[in-house]
């Protein structure tokens, strides 16, 4: 018999202290690898949507939930801002770039934006179906959205006053969508896309408006307005000069996209370090666990090594037996929290999706996992330590004198 077999015997027969050990090391590492997939892909979403992005101006409130709502779609508006100063500060010689955001309507809780072509361009969108707006009520559908939604070319929906499922629902002025996107993996892939034009629209009822698409026209400057503008300096001093320029001489607020993303990874980051310790503190009981197991099956099988060692068993060869013990316990452990590590993220995903929050999968790998696996090793190997040394110097007169 090899040690495989013999160890593998063993555990069978104390079935129930191997299942507890294994469990144990496996909820320590699927909890570490869910911290570091949920948290790699949300950091990496997060960066990749706020890219080229420097600055965002809109309406005073938190300067947080302006990056929030207008950047990653996740939170209120904090209001709209005049068309006549975003004008102004579309000119001023520290902009480079300036898109436009109308906000506030939804579908079915996923986000209406108006906003120009631009926008589409930022984010290097290409088109799966279809073709982009062009006129006052088409809509193009993100890639995600539109397989959960249904949603093809030539379909009319309706959209809703709020960004919850509950609004008033626009019943007068149904979109059409005319384009489809190719998924991209950013903020796209859940919005529903439209010309600012078409949010003023929805909301011109109590405005005596002959023909919508023509609208931008027949609106006065002080009846427009925008929800947030996005904006790419035009030199690395412009960063000194347009957010002060804006918060001490316009009603509007800048938002830096950097500082907020970072204080807001700050935040999160309490709670994971928190829930780190605690996957640690899983996975050292694990090897404790396992260590106390191997150390109590040492004693309960010291007469059957003393045996062995009689039949010729060499001393190195009971300290690998229980050595390798170790090391199976923790590979399986290990493996096993990998793999569940993987279905938590993968069912966190899936709420988020529904949600129409940004997405995680676990059907992904991140380096990091490697170590993970190691650390577990590692436990387990080193829990196995004191009992293979004492298998080793097993005192066979003595042991079989006692029985």
């Amino acid at each position: 018999m090899n040690l495989a077999t013999i160890s593998l015997a063993y555990l069978k027969a104390r079935s129930l202290n191997t299942l507890l050990n294994i469990v144990l090391l496996a909820l320590g590492v699927a909890t570490i690898v869910f911290l570091l997939l949920a948290t790699a892909q949300l950091d990496q979403r997060m960066r990749r949507d706020a890219q080229g992005i420097d600055l965002v101006v809109g309406a005073k409130g938190s300067p947080m939930q302006v990056i929030l709502s207008s950047i990653y779609h996740l939170d209120v508006p904090t209001g709209n801002i005049p068309y006549k100063q975003a004008l102004e500060i579309a000119k001023h010689r520290a902009v480079k770039k300036m898109i436009p955001l109308a906000l506030g309507d939804s579908y079915k809780g996923a986000r209406i934006v108006g906003t120009t072509h631009a926008y589409l361009d930022h984010y290097g969108a290409k088109m799966a179906a279809g073709k982009r707006w062009e006129n006052v009520l088409d809509a193009v559908i993100g890639a995600d959205l539109a397989k959960r939604m249904n949603l093809k070319l030539g379909d009319k929906f309706h959209g809703a006053h709020g960004l919850g499922e509950t609004g008033e629902v626009h019943e007068e002025h149904p979109y059409t969508v005319v384009g489809i996107l190719e998924h991209s993996g950013t903020v796209l892939d859940r919005l529903v896309l439209c010309s600012y034009e078409t949010v003023w629209a929805m909301h011109a009822s109590h405005h005596d408006i002959k023909d919508i698409n023509d609208i931008a026209n027949q609106l006065n400057e002080e009846e427009k307005e925008f929800t947030a503008l996005l904006i790419q300096y035009a030199s690395p001093i412009a960063a000194a000069i347009l957010p002060r320029y804006i918060n001490n001489n316009t009603d509007m607020q800048a938002a830096s996209p950097a500082y907020e993303t970072a204080r807001l990874f700050s935040i999160i980051g309490v709670g994971v370090d928190v829930l780190r310790g605690f996957a640690l503190v899983l996975v050292f009981s694990a090897g404790l666990s396992v260590f106390i197991a191997l150390y109590n099956a040492l004693n309960e099988r010291r007469y059957d090594l003393a045996v062995m060692r009689t039949l010729g068993t060499r001393p190195r060869t009971l300290m690998l037996l229980l050595l390798f013990e170790g090391l199976l316990l923790a590979l399986i452990g290990g493996a096993l929290g990998i793999v569940l590590g993987h279905v938590f993220t993968e069912v966190l995903g899936h709420a988020l999706r529904m949600a129409q929050q940004v997405s995680v999968t676990g059907w992904t790998w991140v380096s990091a996992e490697w170590w993970v696996l190691a650390l577990a090793v590692g436990v387990g190997v080193i829990a196995a330590l004191i009992p293979a040394w004492r298998a080793y110097r097993t005192d066979i007169a003595g042991t079989l004198a006692r029985g």
